[in-house]
């Protein structure tokens, strides 16, 4: 995961609060000063940082190259947690940066640039990236911090940050989820039908799905429907932004895959329960793994979706089955939540193409037919 640093070394007006709110959100990663270390000394599962090698803190951030090279020539100097504190001027600061980062002693080196910024990021990214010293950047807003943890893909390490509020923080925990990208395309809707009643199953999360977000299920392993979760608001319904009324139980889900070489692998829905992963994909295709609270099936009336998509010149049936309501949702091809009652033979929905076959959840090359 990018690590997220919180620049607590001023105390300012609002900081009890700031740092309750880093603590909700288990954000412990703080840059901490003689003012402000009195907090945090008690607290075993913090990770502090400080330029000041009097507190005792996990990392000590260097920011003066003598004291850093004196120490280094003395053998003062330990290269366990350590990291130093550059500002990026000019040209030459970049290359004692990627001079610094190879030298094997530093941890991590934390970098403000106050111009050029992405083009000196890029730089540094792609001379630092294989290294296994972390590029940290300074940073003075969100949208900075976005940036940064997005340049040539890649992306910095890290970001440090002095927050401003509350929403900041919830803001900067969201942008820093492992997140890697699912490939979604458009499916026509060829047919619909009413089943009478069925199991479904409903997710509920352990966290919060975002606008926009839900997961990707389907009745075979040819394809799977994003099916939106319900962040709605509605004027007969309240939002329950941590829940997918995801389908029938026999239905196969993307669930995150123990092997780091693949993406997922697939369970079915009547797998789950509490304490499982399974994948949230954006309709963006960004995919993150959250964890599963609880599993809720009820018997229901269903709508069964037959949905065809041309790949390569290829004709690729897929099929999904949904509770018949309109707060469950599908995702249209510009991205919006669509209420399953309101699909129309005809429509466009994004769907993300499978393995084709799989065995107990894993993609294997065999012949296999699924109707």
């Amino acid at each position: 995961m990018k690590k997220l640093i919180l620049n607590f070394e001023s105390r300012i007006s609002n900081f009890k609060e700031l740092v309750q709110e880093a603590f909700n959100k288990n954000i412990l990663n703080f840059l901490v000063s003689q003012e402000t270390f009195k907090e945090f000394e008690k607290i075993e599962r913090v990770k502090l940082y400080s330029r000041d090698p009097n507190i005792p803190s996990i990392y000590l951030v260097y920011d003066d190259k003598k004291l850093f090279k004196e120490n280094l020539a003395n053998k003062k100097f330990s290269h366990q947690n350590s990291g130093f504190f550059i500002e990026l001027k000019r040209k030459e600061d970049e290359a004692e940066i990627i001079e610094l980062s190879k030298t094997g002693f530093l941890d991590f080196i934390i970098v403000s640039a106050k111009d050029w910024k992405i083009i000196r990021f890029e730089n540094l990214i792609a001379e630092m990236h294989t290294n296994g010293t972390d590029l940290i950047a300074a940073v003075d807003s969100l949208e900075e911090a976005e940036l940064m943890l997005k340049i040539l893909e890649i992306g910095v390490d890290g970001v440090l940050i002095t927050p401003k509020s509350v929403n900041e923080i919830n803001e900067l925990k969201n942008l820093i989820h492992d997140t890697f990208q699912i490939d979604l395309i458009k499916a026509k809707v060829v047919n619909i039908e009413n089943i009478s009643e069925a199991e479904r199953v409903c997710v509920d999360a352990s966290s919060l799905f975002n606008i926009g977000e839900g997961l990707l299920v389907g009745s075979t392993a040819a394809g799977f429907c994003l099916i939106h979760s319900e962040t709605v608001e509605t004027q007969f319904v309240a939002s329950r932004p941590f829940r997918v009324n995801a389908g029938v139980v026999s239905s196969y889900i993307l669930v995150p895959d123990d092997d780091p070489k693949k993406v997922y692998r697939t369970n079915y829905l009547s797998e789950l329960k509490g304490g499982k992963k399974v994948l949230a994909v954006s309709d963006k295709g960004e995919a993150r793994v959250v964890s599963v609270g609880r599993v809720k099936i009820e018997t229901r009336p269903m709508l069964r979706f037959e949905l065809e998509v041309l790949k390569e010149n290829k004709k690729i049936l897929i099929s999904c089955i949904c509770q018949n309501a309109e707060t469950i949702r599908l995702v249209d091809a510009n991205g919006k939540a669509k209420s399953v009652v309101d699909i129309k033979i005809g429509d466009e929905v994004l769907v993300h193409i499978g393995p084709g076959a799989t065995h107990f959840g894993t993609a294997v090359k065999e012949t296999i037919i699924e109707k």
